[in-house]
């Protein structure tokens, strides 16, 4: 029988399901419900100093949709408006209500030793499993040269993971932005300072356009906008890009995030290197509830394909990414027409024509491929919008 209980850093998870720090775990109330629901585990919307002011905007939030579903969100929210002691006090409330679940810090403070490990002292002295240095907020706190203005700088990165380091008492995961040249360059970095493990990514820097009546931003506060973190299904190549680039690197576990809004999107990013996932966006659209339809899904997959645990899984997709350099050039497949869904409206034809190539035309008003000017670019396959083009060999 396939299991969806983990280990990572000694850490016993459940099940590799984690909601990410976000408004879905602002408050205890939440997070409680959450456990309930079946979540493995949560990381606490991150916790500041109380006397770093948090102001927020209104609104806060756009999207972009398709057919009624959010394909994106675009977010200013800023972080915890909770004080210290309030997590403290509900960390204590939580582990004992739910002794099996995992309970992860995420904890931000400005560039001063001081300032962070204070608040990793005064949170050691709590049953919390880990710690999650955010160094990735895109918006607002890059302002006051914290946040993401942390994670594109090797040097601060290297400082605070240190300092926290320092005093720590539990393991230190890392969360990281994809919002530089090579995410690597900064997973390097906080690896030689002493992070535990990384956690990738958070939301993807920026802006949602123009609403063409008013002439004023989608995201509109009081006539002015500014540029906000995307997250949802629209992030996750991004994402899975990010882990498998950190798992080729590094062997520190991984904590996998961005765009997961099913168990097959889990899969994708256990494939790619990760050890657990976390979740924002699907639960901030459709609930808590989602946990039963991801434990099941997994699971099920697991069986299905013989796999005993999440180990087994972990990294077997790594192993088929290289560079463009060793790809296979002689590998060539070509375009297969199934006449039966063939409805000759030719936009194939038409979009293989006017992107660079001339191999589909309609004779006799039947699909035709010449091989000599096909590259096998696949394109057509794609653009077909009753599935009847096939590639092959």
């Amino acid at each position: 029988m396939a299991t969806l209980n983990t280990t990572i850093l000694g850490i016993e998870f459940e099940n590799p399901f984690l909601l990410a720090s976000a408004p879905p775990t602002a408050s205890v109330k939440s997070i409680d419900k959450a456990f309930q629901a079946g979540w493995g585990g949560a990381v606490l919307k991150t916790i500041t100093p109380d006397n770093l002011e948090m102001t927020e905007a209104s609104p806060r939030y756009a999207t972009i949709k398709e057919q009624g579903r959010v394909l994106c969100l675009q977010n200013i929210e800023l972080l915890s408006h909770e004080s210290v002691q309030y997590w403290i006090d509900g960390i204590k409330y939580l582990k004992e209500k739910h002794p099996t679940k995992v309970i992860i810090a995420s904890i931000m403070a400005p560039v001063e030793r001081e300032e962070w490990q204070t608040l990793v002292k005064t949170l050691n002295e709590t049953p919390i499993d880990a710690y999650e240095l955010n160094f990735s907020c895109p918006h607002g706190m890059p302002e006051r040269n914290i946040g993401m203005a942390i994670g594109t700088s090797a040097e601060i990165s290297i400082l605070i993971t240190s300092w926290v380091k320092a005093v720590a008492t539990k393991p230190v995961f890392v969360k990281l932005t994809p919002n530089v040249t090579d995410i690597t360059w900064i997973g390097k970095a906080v690896e030689r300072a002493g992070a535990d493990g990384f956690v990738a990514i958070n939301t993807v820097q920026s802006f949602m356009g123009f609403n063409l009546d008013t002439l004023e931003p989608v995201l509109n506060i009081d006539g002015y906008s500014t540029y906000g973190g995307l997250s949802g299904k629209a992030v996750k190549p991004i994402g899975l890009k990010c882990v498998a680039q950190l798992r080729q690197n590094s062997n520190l576990p991984i904590l996998g995030i961005g765009g997961i809004s099913g168990w097959d999107d889990a899969v994708q990013y256990i494939l790619s290197g990760s050890d657990a996932v976390q979740i924002c966006t699907e639960v901030m659209i459709n609930g808590y509830e989602i946990i039963n339809g991801l434990k099941s899904g997994l699971l099920n997959y697991m069986e299905t394909k013989g796999f005993n645990n999440i180990s087994e899984l972990k990294n077997i997709g790594i192993q088929k990414i290289t560079t463009h350099e060793k790809l296979n050039k002689k590998y060539h497949l070509y375009p297969t027409i199934d006449k039966e869904k063939c409805v000759s409206c030719g936009k194939c034809a038409k979009i293989c024509l006017e992107s660079e190539y001339n191999a589909l035309n309609f004779i006799d008003n039947c699909l035709s491929l010449n091989k000599e000017f096909c590259a096998g670019c696949s394109l057509c396959s794609h653009v077909c919008p009753k599935g009847a083009i096939k590639m092959c060999c």
